[in-house]
């Protein structure tokens, strides 16, 4: 029996998130079991928490980041929640980079906790937000803490501490695939590091949206992004293209008969788990797959210029 937690700070609330299994899909691919890791459940209510936390704490023991620096960043929106929240907790001031056309309830809850922020191009995505706070912290030096999630190895190593080994710890022998989205691409890769460790060949798979120009936020198409200096496909089995329209189905029906509202990111991680889930299916092979749930379907209720409309 898990006895339950008693925590002396938010920080230590990151992780242990639990594993689901989607039984509903499962339907549709007889012999393989499909698993999502329910990362909203983290105290940010993202993936985004676990590189968060680990690149602030690694920075304070080495002495990186001070009381007398600002800690800013690029971001799409939940790595600045997670950098605000554990700011907020360990008291240090964080300032956030992000394209104007984020979700609003993102903006709101940053701000919440006193975070100051900069607005960066919407056309340019997140490659914008990377260019402006370079171009800011090369203004001033001094002044800043300048993280780079997309560069720097604490993001890999959260999850390679943390996400890949929770994994094994859950599922052991019975993981066959692990399938995730790419974006910083740290929760791939150092999920991946871990779980090619373990004596059982897994199988995984990044994600990547099939168009240049999508609507699976936080998700990169790496031939037209700056591509994440932490990013390694040598170590990759595969990379999958996956349809915003299909990710955005996905979010639907994951809510509509799975009970759990995630982002459309999510909705695309879970699209490619089905998909290689229904390849093993069709050549009769046995599998266990796992994907992430990276986020909170709320964080995207604020009409967007890329929203669908539905006619029910």
């Amino acid at each position: 029996m898990t006895r339950s937690r008693r925590l002396q700070s938010i920080v230590d609330a990151v992780g242990d998130t639990p594993l689901l299994r989607l039984r509903t899909l499962e339907r549709e691919t007889p012999g393989v079991e499909i698993y999502v890791k329910l990362e909203y459940m983290n105290p940010g209510g993202s993936v985004k928490d676990r590189p968060a936390r680990q690149m602030m704490l690694d920075a304070i023991a080495d002495g990186r980041l001070t009381r007398d620096k600002v800690l800013i960043d690029s971001t799409s929106g939940n790595t600045g929640v997670a950098y605000s929240l554990f700011g907020a907790a360990l008291g240090y001031r964080v300032a956030l980079v992000m394209p104007s056309n984020v979700s609003k309830p993102r903006k709101d809850i940053t701000r919440a906790f006193g975070t100051e922020l900069i607005f960066s191009d919407p056309m340019l995505g997140s490659d914008g937000a990377i260019a402006r706070v370079k171009e800011i912290v090369a203004a001033d030096p001094d002044k800043w803490f300048y993280p780079d999630q997309y560069a720097n190895p604490s993001n890999p190593k959260a999850h390679y501490l943390g996400t890949g080994a929770e994994i094994l710890d859950q599922l052991g022998d019975r993981i066959t695939h692990f399938v995730t989205g790419m974006g910083t691409t740290g929760t791939l890769m150092g999920t991946t590091r871990r779980l090619k460790e373990h004596p059982r060949p897994i199988v995984c798979v990044g994600l990547e949206p099939a168009e240049a120009l999508h609507g699976l936020e936080g998700l990169k198409h790496m031939a037209t992004s700056i591509v994440p200096p932490i990013y390694d496909p040598s170590i990759l089995d595969e990379i999958l293209p996956v349809r915003t329209d299909d990710g955005w189905d996905m979010s639907d029906r994951l809510a509509e008969q799975e009970g759990i509202h995630v982002g459309h990111s999510s909705g695309a991680n879970v699209f490619g788990a089905f998909a290689v889930a229904q390849r093993l299916a069709s050549r009769g092979e046995a599998g266990c797959v796992v994907t992430i749930a990276c986020d909170r379907g709320d964080r995207y209720f604020a009409p967007m210029k890329w929203d669908r409309h539905y006619v029910w």
